[in-house]
């Protein structure tokens, strides 16, 4: 089927770039339960995660919270990073004023955490609006304790050749594109890399890559989402997930 990139953003920044302050309340009513994100991302989020009870979990760009909470419900000790001061304040409205936030971003100064605060680090739909990673991931790694697990989820690679034929796939660039949430328009900018720059960046930063999922949407996606998945067994391509951990 044709690739899916729509609704496809996490809550990051890329140097001002990318500023859900202005789209912060339509972005995250759009997001809740939408197929993208309450079918597909957040589920395959989970699940790669696991058993959580009594882990130190770092959420970086949480948004809204959504997972965050989820995580919380099944016992983890959670922990949201965020650069938009709206997107925190809707994450504190569900998880309560007494919630781990603050408003911190990769790419820019330190995360505000000691090394090894954390046993699991999660950054999804957030790498793959910046171009450098490697500072990025090399405070994830440095916040995590050893043996803890970074779990990523991007854009997928190939998306953006079927997407866009007649571009060099091998060459890093930046594209944005253009999105609806909730009536109110918005403009994404990411970043492009091929698989190989990814697996080379994780690698360098000190992580063993653990799994790399194509995952289906969740059980109910079809019922609901018909128009868009109009074949039990069509082809769903969107993300790319990732299960690292720090040696």
């Amino acid at each position: 089927m044709s690739p899916m990139i729509e609704n496809s953003a996490g809550s990051a920044d890329q140097a001002g770039v990318n500023d859900y302050d202005g789209f912060a309340e339509a972005y995250a009513a759009e997001t809740e339960a939408s197929l993208i994100n309450g079918y597909y991302t957040r589920p395959a989020i989970l699940n790669l995660a696991g058993d959580v009870a009594g882990r130190r979990i770092l959420d970086v760009g949480c948004g809204a919270g959504p997972l965050l909470e989820s995580l919380r419900d099944q016992g983890a000790i959670v922990t949201g990073v965020d650069p938009s001061v709206k997107m925190l304040d809707l994450a504190r409205q569900r998880l309560g004023a007494g919630a781990a936030l603050c408003q911190a971003s990769l790419g820019g100064a330190p995360l505000p955490f000691p090394d090894g605060a954390f046993d699991d680090a999660i950054a999804c739909l957030v790498l793959h609006y910046l171009e450098d990673w490697k500072a990025p991931l090399a405070d994830l790694r440095r916040v995590l304790a050893p043996g803890g697990r970074l779990i990523v989820a991007v854009n997928h690679p190939f998306v953006y050749k079927l997407t866009y034929p007649d571009a060099n796939y091998f060459a890093p660039r930046e594209h944005s594109e253009e999105y609806t949430f909730s009536g109110q328009n918005a403009v994404l900018t990411y970043w492009h890399r091929p698989l190989h720059a990814m697996t080379d960046a994780f690698t360098a930063a000190g992580f063993r890559i653990a799994v790399i999922s194509e995952p289906h949407p969740a059980p109910g996606a079809h019922e609901l989402f018909p128009d868009v998945l109009k074949e039990a067994d069509s082809t769903f391509l969107c993300f790319l997930f990732f299960v690292l951990e720090a040696v």
